[in-house]
């Protein structure tokens, strides 16, 4: 049995007692091909039916888009949504098949490129896959489990001892001068578990690529994921007598919705994200989404050269900034250092059709950009999930994102493998993924930051890794014991492919 999830999400939704499954959908029998440099790709082939597609175009940093631009965009039949004049990075809308040919040729302009094959609007609603709700009954025999001092659910909360955040909190719940930016699918934040730590100055709606502050723009419709939600709840779920507890309890909480209706994270929408988090006072973003619609974006290509470019200019500003960006490593079992992965999900929005890529030149962004701490995820026994993507040079920390039970059984009184967070409209539920092994490593960002409130953002991560607890490769990794090896890590006990620099540790980022 398979479990339903929102398309191309660094999630996997499992409801109690089913097995895992990967989050995408892969494609059988499709013939291998690498997109050529010149190719026009599939998003113009769409535009040129009429229909609208939406560009980024990259120019000069620090500088609005020049006059000979925005008369090029236009006489090509562009139409400016925004323009980010700190990083270059303006937003196009444009039914014209050549668009992106022709502006590539304007003078002032370095890269510009479809952020989607699929044309405007956004795509309709598909199911979200929500995980089933605890039940009253589950809900009561864990309230009855808990200890003083604990909140209702956290019994069933193996991951927090497994971080050392329950004995953290202990010496402090961490800082209300921190939030962390949760850029996702959109935070519930009337959810008793979300609502003491919201922060709605720091929270938007980024879905157009432009900025919308309409109070409350920043929540989950009742058709969409429950994702940030529960993504929000693993980091700052307050400690306050009511269901679960987050790793950093006392710290703020945002949300940055920039997922459309379907559940697609396109380009101008992150670009959007990033900027605003960094524009307001953000310590941490947490990113456990790839940018849709290329699982890989490769440089080669010039369209998918200029998404790459435009996310670096955002994470790097908003670095700058202060800002820590933590992201989600994928779920696929990828070993994102070898020497060539076959990627049959892109383009995720319209056809996807089976491609062979080189790591090196093809990105999985925000995860793989410069200075973004890559997060790998452990189950219930501590080590790689099943599905975590790994690699070495490229995973820079380790945290619970859950896995099977029948992989990883957790000690009593915890009964599910998967980690447990809030849903929208006051539940809770359970969710497995390297979407849930980043916001742990986000809450404990948020810990040293409270510890240490003046450190830069590469003092903070610094921190992270050295404060993170080394872990040995699994050697052989034979997760579901039939004698095979199921992924090979290379690599020092304090500098692998599976864990990084380790697992990371909530104790020490308060006491050190």
């Amino acid at each position: 049995m398979t479990a339903s999830t929102t398309r191309s999400r660094r999630v996997i939704a499992i409801p109690l007692g089913m097995a895992l499954a990967t989050a995408l959908a892969f494609l059988p029998n499709v013939s291998a091909s690498a997109a050529p440099a010149d190719d026009a790709g599939a998003a113009e082939k769409i535009s040129a039916e009429g229909t609208p597609l939406s560009y980024v175009v990259n120019v000069r940093a620090g500088h609005g888009p020049s006059s000979q631009v925005k008369k090029a965009i236009a006489k090509a039949g562009g139409t400016i949504v925004t323009s980010y004049d700190r990083i270059g990075v303006i937003v196009v809308h444009s039914s014209n098949a050549d668009f992106a040919k022709t502006i590539r040729k304007v003078r002032g302009v370095e890269s510009a490129g479809s952020t989607r094959t699929a044309p405007l609007p956004a795509q309709s609603t598909t199911d979200v896959g929500t995980p089933k709700v605890l039940s009253a009954k589950e809900v009561a025999t864990a309230s009855g489990a808990a200890a003083a001092g604990q909140d209702p659910l956290e019994p069933l909360q193996w991951d927090l001892p497994a971080i050392k955040a329950d004995k953290a909190h202990q010496k402090t719940l961490g800082s209300k001068k921190v939030t962390v930016a949760v850029i996702d699918t959109g935070v519930d934040d009337t959810h008793p578990d979300i609502a003491p730590n919201f922060d709605r100055k720091a929270s938007v709606n980024c879905v157009t690529g432009k900025p919308d502050t309409t109070d409350g723009a920043w929540r989950p419709s009742a058709e969409e994921s429950p994702h940030g939600t529960h993504v929000a709840g693993e980091i700052a779920a307050a400690k306050n007598g009511v269901g679960v507890t987050g790793v950093a309890p006392g710290v703020k909480v945002s949300g940055i919705k920039v997922s459309t209706t379907a559940g697609f994270f396109y380009t101008e929408a992150v670009v959007c994200g990033f900027m605003w988090a960094a524009e307001h006072g953000v310590d941490v973003t947490n990113n456990s989404y790839y940018t849709d619609p290329w699982y890989f974006n490769c440089k080669n290509d010039p369209d998918q050269k200029a998404l790459v470019e435009a996310l670096t200019r955002a994470t790097r500003y908003a670095e700058k900034k202060g800002t820590v960006n933590v992201a989600a490593a994928g779920n696929e079992n990828y070993d994102l250092a070898a020497d060539e992965i076959t990627d049959p999900s892109s383009p995720n929005d319209t056809t996807p059709s089976e491609r062979v890529i080189d790591p090196s030149e093809c990105l999985d962004i925000p995860t793989q950009l410069p200075g973004v701490v890559t997060v790998a995820s452990t189950g219930a026994k501590g080590i790689k999930s099943s599905f975590s993507n790994h690699g070495l040079g490229v995973i820079d920390i380790a945290a619970p994102g859950g896995d099977s039970t029948r992989y990883q059984t957790p000690a009593p009184p915890a009964t599910s493998g998967l980690i447990l967070g809030p849903l929208p409209g006051g539940s809770w539920g359970y969710m497995a993924g390297t979407s849930m092994a980043s916001p742990h490593v986000a809450g404990v960002a948020a810990l040293i930051k409270s510890t240490h409130p003046h450190a830069s953002a590469a003092l903070v991560k610094a921190l992270l890794y050295a404060e993170a607890d080394a872990t040995p490769c699994t050697d052989p990794y034979d997760i579901d014991g039939d004698g095979k090896v199921d992924a090979v890590c290379e690599g020092p006990k304090n500098r692998n492919g599976f864990y990084g620099w380790g697992i990371a540790d909530a104790l020490d980022a308060v006491t050190k």
